[in-house]
């Protein structure tokens, strides 16, 4: 599974962990993540993410 870093913070969004912090269930992939999910670190939107 791809992972996606934040290019503000560098924050690695890991699909394989989700983001249980904000409700996303391990195996989520980044396309499945909610349209409101921002970075659990910095707070940016999905749109400051970079496949890594």
């Amino acid at each position: 599974m791809q992972k996606f870093q934040c290019t503000v913070c560098n924050y690695v969004y890991d699909p394989e962990q989700g983001d249980l912090e904000n409700d996303v269930e391990p195996g989520t992939v980044f396309e499945d993540l909610p349209n409101d999910w921002v970075c659990p670190v910095c707070g940016v939107d999905k749109d400051q993410f970079e496949p890594v």
